[in-house]
């Protein structure tokens, strides 16, 4: 698959989804950081990636529409820690094993993953 991961998502799930074997850029690769979301979602959709980000406005399906995208998957985390957000990762690249997000929009959380279509 292929992800851009925010600029709120640490570096190192970057490397977790290389790992994986997914095709993984982060907006910082791009120059994108500190741009408007919905910048970072055109971008998104014209790349057809899956966003990874723990911004929640991505997460109003009146505004990013989940048909629109190769996917949205969004964080909900109560603690956003490098360790917290690589756990969840790792938990979700297991769950990604079996299931494709594209057109949907995930609320991934600690213990969960709500899908949205």
């Amino acid at each position: 698959m292929r992800f851009k991961t925010d600029e709120n998502i640490p570096l190192e799930a970057v490397d977790l989804l290389r790992a994986a074997g997914h095709d993984a850029l982060s907006v910082f690769d791009e120059s994108l950081a500190g741009r408007a979301d919905a910048k970072i979602a055109s971008v998104c959709r014209e790349e057809r990636r899956t966003l990874i980000t723990l911004d929640t406005d991505f997460s109003d399906i009146r505004t990013y529409p989940p048909a629109d995208y190769s996917g949205l998957v969004v964080l909900r985390l109560p603690r956003q820690s490098v360790s917290e957000v690589t756990r969840v990762v790792r938990r979700l690249l297991e769950v990604l094993k079996k299931n494709d997000c594209h057109g949907q929009l995930w609320i991934v959380e600690r213990d969960r993953i709500r899908v949205r279509s």
